[in-house]
């Protein structure tokens, strides 16, 4: 009888495991179906603060029309970096957000939360915001939000998918743009001195044009979500080339200050799955994380069903010869 326990257990780990259309799930799969009653999580940005492991993401508009319209923030936690919970959002409360908000990228500096996220729903004129927080869960918006889309005439002017990094003594800010008719999306910069406050006043466009945009065949007309890290004093950007579903996959590349940047491969890093696999339709917008012990590990997005549902990933990242390779999950 015993045995006939262990063995039945063991059936079910193995079905658990066959968890999606007959190919084995990632380690960590996981959306949040709060909102509308469809698993649905996009853009992840991951960070270890307090303890425990905090995650940001991006939630849809809610079903429930109590709630406030348009897209929100996201916050999940987790002790393992596999298992997560839901326990926060963050809705539009100023006049720049009122349609929604989004994307999130989160940094600790000087043992407070800072959160920099877009605007959603104004097109051209969706920016950069910024908020900060003592516990990682509730934030106090920056009065002078927006604080920071791009100019000049190569841009459209809009600035979504941010990333903040400190760098070379400052902090380097990151965002997609697109081309004045909007049909090319790319990546712009912007720096702001380690001890400012981050608001608008603090930052300062390093480059009068794109310092990533598509060139080769995957990255069709997009590169959108820098993701970077900083190793062995160069800085690495993980990028997604191609918008949602087309498929979006995701590549990398590196760069001494930030402006300049080599693309490390010519085909994606991290592709999306084969046809039936739960990320089939992409493996997209990364959000890279080092771990005290050193290890890096690759947060990402992905779906089967052109975008129907959104589920959140991570594999794990080995480094050889000054270059990131996928090390499972």
């Amino acid at each position: 009888m015993q045995r006939r326990i262990i063995t039945i257990m063991l059936l079910v780990s193995v079905m658990a495991v066959l968890a999606v259309d007959g190919f084995a799930a990632p380690k960590m799969y996981w959306a949040d179906s709060t909102r509308t009653g469809v698993p649905y999580a996009k853009d992840p940005s991951v960070i270890k603060f307090n303890g425990r492991y905090l995650m940001y993401f991006s939630l849809p508009p809610a079903k429930d029309k109590n709630i406030p319209a348009g897209w929100a923030v996201g916050i999940a936690e987790s002790r393992d970096l596999v298992e997560w919970k839901r326990i926060a959002e963050l809705l539009p409360e100023q006049e720049c957000d009122k349609k929604g908000l989004a994307a999130p990228a989160a940094r600790v500096f000087d043992g407070k939360v800072h959160l920099f996220y877009q605007t959603y729903g104004n097109g051209p004129k969706d920016a950069i915001c910024h908020a900060v927080s003592d516990d990682g869960i509730k934030f106090k918006r920056d009065a002078s939000n927006p604080v920071f889309h791009p100019s000049g005439d190569w841009t459209a002017g809009r600035a979504i998918d941010a990333e903040v990094i400190e760098f070379g003594g400052k902090v380097l800010l990151f965002c997609a743009t697109r081309d004045p008719q909007m049909k090319i999306q790319m990546i712009a910069v912007a720096a702001a001195d380690r001890e400012s406050d981050f608001g608008r006043e603090s930052w300062n466009q390093l480059y009068d044009g794109s310092i990533l945009k598509p060139e080769l065949s995957w990255e069709t007309k997009c590169i959108e979500a820098p993701s970077a890290i900083v190793r062995d004093g160069k800085l690495y950007l993980f990028y997604a080339g191609g918008y949602n579903n087309e498929p979006q996959q995701i590549g990398c590349a590196s760069s001494t200050d930030g402006v300049i940047w080599k693309r490390l491969f010519n085909e994606p890093l991290l592709p999306n799955g084969r046809p039936g696999e739960w990320n089939s339709s992409e493996s997209g917008h990364p959000g890279v994380f080092v771990d005290d012990d050193g290890q890096t590990y690759l947060f990402y997005q992905g779906n089967n069903d052109k975008g129907k549902t959104w589920y959140l990933s991570r594999v794990k990242i080995g480094w050889e010869n000054g270059k990131p390779y996928i090390a499972g999950d």
